[in-house]
């Protein structure tokens, strides 16, 4: 099991609730840009993950997959062709940055309802930065959807079930993901996050149902 040794579990209910916008806001467009530039190449399938994340691209900018075992947590090649990504997560955000990816799931894609359980996930914060994104690009956490903007900061509580859907087959969504160490500089920040925006949408509650149903007889 992937483990912090020494690193106590948070108490991610009382720090995030199930989702929580936070203060700090990142030029998007930059943000576009200088990931849009980076050499098809590599992105190289998952990334390493596995499970509900196969649907979704991977890139690692920090770190390996958790299915990789535990591998150092250092920068990864494609960290050195991002510097508007180092600043954020180095800089911007007052946290010691851990694992950091990028994640793109395409058009009508899913990641299917999930817990993320080993001991690392309830030691850390996970922090999502959308790059691209849309209106039809959900975030459910804890059966409350969430519509986030690019640019925008949220911390995810992921030792609750969470699950993506990109519901419009035409466009895809990507993130900006990374795991902190808590301090009190962050801790602070999210203390003063926007909380109770996650809604209730019937076209969500519907597709959740309908990873519920077994498949019909052919």
């Amino acid at each position: 099991m992937l483990e912090l040794i020494n690193q106590p579990r948070l108490d991610k209910a009382a720090l995030i609730g199930t989702c929580t916008r936070l203060g700090l806001r990142f030029d998007a467009a930059r943000l576009e840009e200088e990931i849009g530039r980076l050499p098809a190449q590599l992105w190289n399938g998952t990334g390493g993950r596995v499970g509900v994340h196969l649907a979704a691209e991977g890139l690692f900018l920090r770190g390996h997959a958790p299915a990789q075992g535990n591998l150092p947590i250092e920068d990864r090649p494609a960290l050195a062709l991002l510097p508007y990504v180092r600043e954020i997560i180095e800089t911007c955000i007052p946290a010691p940055p851990l694992r950091c990816l990028l994640a793109r799931l395409p058009g009508g894609e899913q990641v299917a309802p999930h817990i993320d359980r080993a001991p690392y996930f309830a030691q850390t914060l996970r922090l999502h930065i959308p790059v691209t994104t849309h209106e039809r690009a959900f975030m459910l956490v804890g059966g409350l959807c969430y519509v986030m903007q690019a640019g925008e900061l949220w911390a995810l509580n992921n030792s609750t079930e969470h699950a993506v859907w990109n519901a419009d087959a035409a466009r895809s969504r990507t993130h900006l993901i990374c795991d902190f160490l808590p301090t009190a500089a962050l801790t602070a920040l999210l203390a003063a996050g926007e909380r109770g925006l996650g809604v209730r949408r019937a076209d969500v509650d519907e597709w959740l149902a309908s990873l519920k149903r077994p498949p019909r007889a052919g």
